[in-house]
């Protein structure tokens, strides 16, 4: 794929992102007019619940879905806190709902209880919002953990399996990608996928857009199926569409 064209097709998969600890309605406000670009606008942008609103009135009237995060960054336990604010973020006006799987108990052997709070959150987002399982792979490290947490997610009713929360040492890594990309097409379901964390460059999004081609055909990666997570992937992006260079920032 062409550079610009493939530049193109990546800001159309971008959840352009903004989970930082200092965000206010200032950054939401920035964050939303970034992603309405000149060469289209992203597919979502990613903020904080309390953020769901504000990024709800900026981006009204565009197509540009807003996403938000529970259980997040640290993959907790706590289902009841996890289901509350997962129902104030969708009353709030969530489009997506991106799930921090509560890793450490299926790291631990636990399969069956993060099995069981994933499937209950499935049931807090009713259609047509989108759910979107953080397995938080650099964690997980193990090909094989990481393969059951994405079997596990898949049949728990995903319509997303992500990567990353972006918060932790290891992110989105194209090791982690084959494998969860040869789950989605083993399942036989319709699951997308998103790498998150880390992608900063033009080549970053190639790589993970090939992997998804690889499995599932150069046609596949849609903002129905594919979506990318970061906060400074755009700069680069947007230098590219100029037939110019530029490294991103070190965000999410």
């Amino acid at each position: 794929m062409e550079q610009k064209q493939l530049a193109q097709k990546a800001i159309s998969l971008l959840d352009l992102t903004n989970l930082n600890d200092d965000c206010d309605d200032a950054a939401i406000e920035a964050l939303c007019a970034r992603a309405k670009t000149f060469y289209g606008n992203t597919a979502a942008v990613c903020v904080w619940p309390r953020f769901v609103k504000k990024a709800k009135q900026c981006l009204y009237g565009t197509t540009i879905r807003v996403a938000t995060v529970v259980n997040f960054p640290h993959g907790g336990d706590d289902l009841a806190a996890t289901l509350k604010e997962t129902r104030a973020a969708l009353a709030d006006g969530a489009d997506e709902i991106d799930l921090v799987i509560p890793y450490h108990a299926f790291k631990a052997g636990r399969r069956g209880f993060a099995e069981s709070f994933t499937l209950k959150v499935r049931e807090a987002v009713a259609a047509p919002a989108k759910l979107k399982c953080i397995l938080e792979t650099g964690e997980l490290k193990d090909e094989e953990l990481i393969r059951a947490a994405s079997d596990m997610a898949i049949e728990a009713g995903a319509d997303f399996i992500k990567t990353s929360t972006g918060k932790v040492g290891v992110n989105a890594t194209p090791e982690a990608a084959e494998i969860m990309m040869e789950a989605i097409a083993e399942s036989g379901r319709t699951v997308g996928f998103k790498p998150a964390g880390g992608v900063k460059t033009l080549e970053d999004a190639g790589t993970y857009l090939a992997i998804a081609a690889k499995y599932m055909g150069s046609d596949w990666a849609s903002p129905e199926s594919f979506r990318f997570g970061a906060s400074g992937v755009l700069d680069a992006l947007l230098a590219a569409m100029e037939g110019q260079t530029a490294s991103a920032g070190d965000g999410y």
